[in-house]
């Protein structure tokens, strides 16, 4: 017997609309490459400042003292941030009082905010 095949969809499967821009990976590169300092996070100097960092603070956000104990990308995994932004400075990135453990979900929404606010009202982005 024939195998009875249906009729062509009228319309194609939906796209995801989770995951990285079409030009994510273009951008990034850009970004990457357009300031030196960011290679600094790649090292092991700053693996090792950072662990010192996490360590000191006990895996606990300084912001709201929550316990960080998830992996990245978790909402709760620990960011080890600059609490006076570097701006490409050394003395600044790699200075150990300079730095405190976050949640990953206060860096990205409530550090970011704030380093916005202070770029706008230095006139950087107006």
């Amino acid at each position: 017997m024939a195998k009875l095949k249906g009729p062509p969809p009228l319309i194609g499967a939906p796209r995801s609309k989770v995951g990285w821009a079409a030009d994510e990976p273009v951008r990034s590169d850009a970004r990457s490459s357009g300031a030196a300092w960011r290679a600094w996070y790649k090292t092991a100097r700053w693996r090792a400042l950072r662990q010192q960092v996490l360590i000191r603070d006990a895996y606990t956000c300084q912001r709201t003292g929550q316990v960080l104990g998830g992996r990245y990308p978790a909402p709760d995994s620990p960011t080890v941030n600059h609490k006076r932004p570097h701006r490409g400075s050394a003395e600044l990135f790699w200075d150990i009082d300079n730095l405190e453990t976050v949640s990953k979900a206060v860096h990205d929404s409530e550090i970011q905010r704030e380093e916005q606010v202070s770029l706008h009202h230095r006139g950087v982005w107006d």
